[in-house]
């Protein structure tokens, strides 16, 4: 087992390539260990040159609506009133942080998504 450094492209692909081949060996085996570095290193090299950006708040809550089948009447029951919903959903009114409590709470949308600037 010879790790290196994940530093370009080239031994991003030849980790990627080398992780494929030994996938699935098993925990506590010498190709078990490279699979875990492996894997460590690539998730590191990943989120420098590949970072995952947050979403926008309102595109959570509405995503997350629709994964729950909920619909903008549901949402008033959480952040109030069926007016201020609409408001909250077409940028119009922002949201406040008895809000943004209640919809991490109920919608399990993590807090610093939802108090992000949008």
């Amino acid at each position: 087992m010879k790790i290196s450094p994940i530093r370009n492209e080239k031994d991003y692909q030849a980790a990627l390539d080398r992780l494929e081949l030994i996938f699935d060996a098993k925990q506590g085996t010498p190709e078990g260990d490279e699979l875990e570095i492996l894997s460590i290193l690539i998730d590191r090299y990943e989120n420098e040159h590949f970072p995952i950006e947050m979403p926008d708040p309102i595109e959570a809550i509405k995503f997350r609506m629709d994964q729950m089948g909920m619909k903008q009447k549901d949402l008033a029951d959480i952040v109030g009133f069926k007016s201020r919903v609409s408001e909250i959903l077409n940028g119009k009114r922002k949201l406040t942080l008895s809000m943004i409590r209640s919809l991490n709470k109920t919608l399990r949308i993590p807090t610093e998504v939802l108090v992000q600037d949008y």
